[in-house]
């Protein structure tokens, strides 16, 4: 018998959502850092190619994969930071860079995701001794090789890339070296941009002359903000020109709410669900992050009923454990999502899309034939 995740209790609402209708339902991953995402058998095979093998917890691909998660949900900083240095440490050559972008593009392909943005840093990646147009074409290759690859096994996906800048970074000049370092990859696989770090004290204003430059080249471009800082930070992505925010749940911070539970926008808040600036959700992350406790009081249930436009993600498959599957049965689980639910945020996601608009129509049609067919 087929597990159910949940039952609607609206009379003639769609009926209970399946785990099998949740894997095969078309989904977009607007949010997945691509050092956050390797297989752990990968992290293995790429550390003893690289001599690196002696620094893992272990080369155990199932215990390195426990290992992940459970350093993850710490609540050490220390801990959950370590992750990224050994994914990182691993991710030093071309050959590397191009196998893990290739595998994140298959897996995604096979847990139903018909379009990904993977987002990495390439100033992470130059120990070996890369150039930063070296990192992005590896990734770039590697994002054909994982389509072509999922293709063959009988899963339609397109892959684009964001190059990130990391915000701690305020030497002068460097973000916009970044950000012009994206545009000049425009044409061959990178969508957009982003700033990511440390949130916390690092403010996108620092960073004002590479978004003063993407928009001088219509580039478009996302921001973290409104996670581990508050409604200071998503005014300051959004005064920047944040076409979507990573992560984002804190504007919920400037909405009050009275007794009878009504809602007063404040001016931020209703500016970012009146233009429809897209929350990238990450509901397992923002639980090791400390938004909520558990799912059943993420933010994001109300956000939805608000009206802001929400999407969901994954943010680091490896260390929260998770697929776009999983993220998305958390929710019908405890919020009672149905299939309208999941076919909206899946359309939220490719409105939000950085695709030129005649791709995003033909996605948004395959979205709702495929939608239609789950409903039989």
């Amino acid at each position: 018998m087929t597990e159910t995740y949940a039952q609607s209790e609206q009379s003639g609402a769609e009926p209970a959502v399946t785990e099998d209708q949740i894997r095969r339902a078309p989904k977009v991953a607007l949010h997945d850092h691509l050092d956050g995402g390797l297989r752990p058998a990968t992290v293995v095979e790429l550390a003893e190619a690289a001599g690196y093998s002696g620094s893992l917890p272990t080369t155990d691909p199932v215990a390195l994969g426990a290992w992940f998660r459970d350093a993850a949900d710490s609540g050490s900083l220390v801990r959950y930071l370590e992750t990224f240095d050994h994914t990182v440490a691993v991710m030093q050559s071309a050959e590397a860079l191009r196998r893990v972008a290739a595998e994140a593009v298959q897996d995604l392909a096979a847990d139903g995701v018909v379009y990904a943005e993977l987002r990495y840093a390439p100033e992470q990646h130059l120990r070996g001794g890369l150039s930063l147009d070296e990192v992005v074409e590896a990734v770039n290759a590697g994002c054909r090789d994982g389509e072509e690859q999922a293709r063959n096994d009988g899963h339609a996906i397109t892959a684009a890339t964001l190059v990130t800048a990391m915000r701690q970074n305020t030497e002068p000049g460097h973000s916009l070296k970044i950000a012009e370092l994206a545009v000049r990859h425009r044409d061959s696989g990178v969508a957009g941009f982003d700033i990511a770090g440390p949130e916390l004290g690092f403010s996108p204003e620092l960073h004002a002359d590479a978004f003063r430059y993407l928009r001088e080249q219509f580039f478009r471009f996302t921001i973290h903000a409104g996670e581990a800082d508050g409604p200071a930070s998503v005014a300051a992505a959004v005064h920047q020109g944040a076409l979507r925010l990573g992560h984002g749940v804190r504007v919920i911070e400037d909405v009050r709410f009275g007794e009878d539970d009504t809602a007063e926008f404040g001016r931020l808040a209703a500016y970012v669900r009146d233009c429809r600036i897209a929350l990238e959700v990450c509901p397992s992350s923002n639980l090791q992050t400390g938004i909520a406790a558990k799912i059943a009081e993420h933010p994001i249930q109300r956000l939805y009923e608000l009206g802001f436009t929400i999407t969901v993600n994954c943010d680091n498959r490896l260390m929260s454990g998770t697929s776009m599957s999983r993220e998305l049965g958390l929710l019908v689980a405890a919020f009672d999502w149905d299939l309208a639910d999941l076919e909206l945020v899946a359309l939220n996601g490719i409105e939000a899309a950085f695709l030129p608009q005649d791709r995003r129509d033909e996605l948004s049609d395959l979205i709702i034939e495929e939608f239609h067919a789950l409903r039989g």
